[in-house]
Formats: structure tokens, C-alpha cells, sequence
């Protein structure tokens, strides 16, 4: 199985920052956001990973790509540690630019020569996943039991009238349609759609009759997944583990807390914040300051 991350978006909630540093590529801590989903590919069992970007993106490319230079230097000094650090991640990437920023379904289209006739991943990186199997993984499973197309859903998190809140029929599986921030109180269900799904190759026919109707401003790929669930032929897979969304500055900085807050020696910085902003335990001023 392939896997498409789409990252070709402007980022401009996160303007200037996002003007010219990819927001796939700001750090969680010490590792770029989409170092995240990666790991999670590579754990999942996905070895091509196509990712659709834009003029801007150039440094997901370098990401995947050797650093030769500092590869030497860690070599000559014998630190192993960090020599891990910089190593290529598993996996055989291809790029692809989308020129026009036409929506997420017109993104999935220009994927069909690479994902052929196959069930194929498509991740959107505002969502990353910890704790529990990996999240590709737990569609393919849910895949290899229905052969339906899977959308990853989160149960009950707050605020679900800022998300796609998906409609279920009555067995809890199957979608019959995704509701785009439904008003308090008008919800379908309390399953929110998150940014991993997994497409049968049905999706390119249902998107391609959509787009030859769609008459301006960006093509959503929901436009092809309704088509398919009015058929029975997408389910869900309540998501097990946690999800960062970095999708907002709010978002991304509540990430980067959790986060840190699973390393000791983080949390121990965290806490004497919280304290007041004193050194955490232990902690030299100093040598910090260096």
C-alpha cells in the first residue's frame, strides 16, 4: 500500500512564520511535525510515500534528502546519538506540486498515476498521532475487514461544531454523510473526521464527476466521499490513541505541552513555570544561557 500526505497548503494561520518555513517542518520540541508522520508510515508498513507540495515546500524535500556535511562531523566526532538523529527516513519518497491551491480533492486526483488501481493513504498533517498501534495501521486493519474505504475518527473531543462530524447508519460503522461544523446541538453523532483516511480506488471516479460539476473556490475531497457512503462504501475507525492538532497556533503550542510533558526532564521545565519560571531542578542558568 501507498500513502499521499498532502501538504501543499498556504499555512497562513500561522503567517509569517509559515511565509517561507513549511509548518510540516516547525518543530515539536526537537523533531519536525513531520518527522511524526513518517514514524508512523514507516511503523504502518508503507514503504512509497508520495507527498504533494508547492513552491514553498522545499524543505520537506532536504528533510528526506542526506546532510552530508553534518554527517562527517558527527562520524569524526563518534556521536552515534546524533548521527541517529539526522539519518533519512525510512521509505521511498516522490514530490509532486500542485501549482494552484484548487482544494484537497483536486490534491487527491493528481495521486491517481501513483496509487494506480490500489487502496492508498492519504494523511493530512495538521493531525499527528501518539500512543497506540500506529493510526495507517488501524485503517489498513479496519480495510482488510470491510474492503471499504476508512476515515479515522475521533470520538467526542470538545468543540465538535469546529469540525466534519460524520452521519452513521445504524449498524455504528458505515458513514452516510460528513456535516462541515454543524451547529451546537445539530450533530449526527459525536464522531469528528480527522486527517487519516484510506481510499479504495473508487474515490477517483466519484471525485472526477464531482470536479467536471464544481463551479469555483477549492474542491474539498468530502465532495467524493459522500458519493461513495451513499453506496455503503465507507466506514469509520474510531481512532485509539491521542491526536495533536497542530492545525492552529493554539493547537500547536497545546501539542508541543503534551508533548514535552511526556519527557522528564521537560516536564520538570514545564512545572517550574508553572511554579513561577524558575530554574527546574537541577537546572544550571548558566550553561543554559550559553
Amino acid at each position: 500500500m501507498r500513502a499521499v500526505i498532502v501538504a501543499a497548503g498556504y499555512g497562513s494561520r500561522f503567517l509569517p512564520a509559515s511565509k517561507t518555513v513549511p509548518k510540516e517542518m516547525f518543530p515539536i520540541v526537537d523533531r519536525p511535525a513531520i518527522d511524526f508522520i513518517l514514524q508512523e508510515l514507516s511503523e504502518s508498513g508503507i514503504e512509497d510515500i508520495l507527498l504533494i507540495t508547492s513552491r514553498r515546500k522545499r524543505a520537506l524535500e532536504d528533510h528526506v534528502d542526506r546532510e552530508v556535511e553534518l554527517e562527517q562531523v558527527f562520524e569524526s566526532e563518534g556521536n552515534a546519538a546524533k548521527q541517529r538523529s539526522i539519518a533519512v527516513p525510512p521509505g521511498r519518497f516522490f514530490f509532486l506540486r500542485q501549482q494552484r491551491m484548487l482544494g484537497t480533492g483536486h490534491a487527491i486526483l493528481m495521486a491517481e498515476p501513483f496509487t494506480g488501481g490500489d487502496p492508498f493513504v492519504v494523511v493530512f498533517p495538521d493531525d499527528l498521532h501518539v500512543g497506540g498501534p500506529p493510526l495507517t495501521r488501524q485503517l489498513i486493519d479496519t480495510y482488510d475487514r470491510t474492503g471499504c474505504s476508512v476515515l479515522a475518527v475521533e470520538h467526542d473531543p470538545p468543540h465538535l461544531e469546529r469540525y466534519g462530524v460524520v452521519s452513521l447508519a445504524a449498524d455504528g460503522l458505515h458513514v452516510t454523510d460528513i456535516v462541515e461544523k454543524p451547529p451546537p446541538g445539530t450533530e449526527p453523532s459525536r464522531d469528528i473526521s480527522i486527517g487519516r483516511y484510506l481510499y479504495t480506488p473508487e474515490i477517483y471516479p466519484a471525485l472526477r464527476r464531482r470536479w467536471e460539476r464544481h463551479r469555483g473556490g477549492e474542491f474539498n475531497y468530502t465532495e467524493g466521499v459522500r458519493e461513495l457512503a451513499r453506496g455503503g462504501r465507507v466506514v469509520i475507525r474510531r481512532m485509539e490513541g491521542r491526536r495533536l492538532d497542530i492545525g492552529t497556533p493554539a493547537g500547536y503550542l497545546r501539542s508541543i505541552l503534551e508533548y514535552a510533558a511526556a519527557d522528564p526532564e521537560l516536564a520538570a521545565e514545564i512545572e517550574a513555570f508553572r511554579a513561577g519560571g524558575g530554574d527546574a531542578p537541577g537546572e544550571d542558568s548558566a550553561a543554559s544561557a550559553s
